[in-house]
């Protein structure tokens, strides 16, 4: 699909060297997996990994490079997150609101807020995410409210699942405003009072994203950090879901690393087996073989689905209404697409990997459990029925699909 003419062409962030990036961020990526499986064993939430992260710059790298950043595009981000994850795939995950915020502002006019935005992303500010709420909420509604006391406006609710904000200088904060009714998102500094946050997220994978609860009770947002939801950058969604689509990628090709490893170093051999060393065993070379084929085309699928996403952010700064929504429908449906594929590549790598290797791979110490209750986790956002659903009516009737997912109780 070509785009028209750009309003705005030289702050848009549509690619860098890649290899040039990306190098600034191995080293860091290096050190974080090594002590990745201790922190699994232990759930030890990586607050000293997501500050060396912060320090280098990581958080800035879509940031267009007239403002500081690196200026990459969407398929290089889901890259990068991708090579982040096979070293935790815990912190891409974590920082999924920050990169989303990321792109709000990308998306956003120009004006002075915009550019402070910026400024703190290049300086190292994280943003958080909290919006989904628990228990009696009926879908459609939101508990949350923003309102004005003592002239400043504050902000009162609970919200669960709010992923990455433990690890945050701000967090975006789905909420209502109690004078007209508008859904906000409400930009909070956490450095305060009236934020409190707490590691409660039980879930068997994913342990140490920081995705519990976090309450707040009159705490303070500044009138220019309320933003109004409608006007948040359109493919959100299938923003969201190309984050764990790294994340899924990112694990399976841990478990490739692992599991050649394991193969690699095994003396131990069966007396039905093919040959004197487990890694001349042409069965097991097969199994292996079938994973590193299947991380392959994992990985090739994600950054393909990036493409449609990038588009979309490009088409935003075009004049043509009717271009920018077909772009942003088609960001969903990749999305959606690479969701599908995706999900079933990893989790059959991440149990397969174990017919390598016997009994004693279930080890807990070896910890390689972890990448399939890692990927099984992350692939249960978003029902992947739902999304196998979506797709097949768009291409049987044209369907546009939903751009905002909510869940909740049913409405009396």
């Amino acid at each position: 699909m070509s785009l028209p003419e750009l309003d705005e062409p030289a702050t848009l962030s549509r690619g860098a060297d890649y290899e040039q990036v990306a190098a600034r961020f191995r080293p860091i990526f290096a050190r974080i997996a090594e002590g990745t499986a201790d922190r699994e064993r232990t759930r030890t939430l990586p607050f000293e990994q997501i500050a060396w992260l912060k320090t280098a710059g990581f958080g800035s790298v879509r940031v267009p490079v007239e403002y500081g950043g690196a200026g990459i595009s969407l398929p290089q981000l889901v890259r990068l997150l991708i090579e982040l994850a096979e070293a935790d795939s815990n912190l891409p995950q974590a920082l999924r609101g920050h990169f989303a915020f990321v792109e709000d502002q990308l998306n956003a006019q120009p004006s002075a807020t915009r550019d402070k935005w910026f400024e703190r992303f290049v300086a190292g500010d994280i943003v958080g995410n909290a919006w989904t709420e628990v228990g009696g909420v009926k879908i459609g509604d939101v508990i949350t409210r923003v309102s004005k006391q003592n002239g400043r406006w504050v902000v009162n609710g609970s919200k669960y699942y709010s992923t990455g904000s433990i690890f945050a200088d701000w967090i975006d904060v789905f909420a209502q405003r109690d004078d007209n009714g508008q859904n906000v998102i409400a930009a909070v500094n956490v450095h305060q009072a009236g934020v409190r946050q707490n590691d409660d997220w039980d879930g068997f994978g994913q342990r140490t994203t920081g995705s519990g609860t976090s309450v707040f009770e009159n705490a303070v947002v500044d009138e220019e950090h309320l933003i109004d939801f409608e006007s948040r950058f359109k493919y959100q969604t299938a923003f969201y879901q190309l984050v764990l689509l790294a994340v899924l990628t990112g694990v399976g090709r841990a478990a490739l690393r692992d599991i050649s490893h394991e193969v690699r170093k095994r003396t131990r051999v069966y007396s039905h087996g093919n040959a004197p060393r487990v890694s001349d065993d042409a069965q097991i070379q097969q199994v292996v073989g079938k994973i590193a084929a299947r991380v392959y085309a994992a990985e090739a699928t994600a950054v393909r689905s990036a493409q449609a996403s990038q588009l979309a952010y490009e088409a935003r700064f075009g004049n043509d209404d009717a271009a920018e929504a077909k772009a942003n429908a088609l960001a969903e449906i990749d999305s959606a697409k690479a969701q599908v594929v995706i999900a079933d590549l990893i989790l059959t790598s991440t149990t397969e990997l174990f017919n390598a290797l016997g009994a004693s791979a279930t080890s807990e110490d070896k910890q390689l459990d972890r990448h399939w209750r890692n990927a099984r986790t992350a692939a249960s956002h978003n029902p992947l029925i739902y999304k196998e659903r979506i797709v097949g009516d768009w291409h049987i009737n044209d369907t546009v699909p939903p751009y905002v997912w909510q869940i909740g109780s049913i409405r009396g």
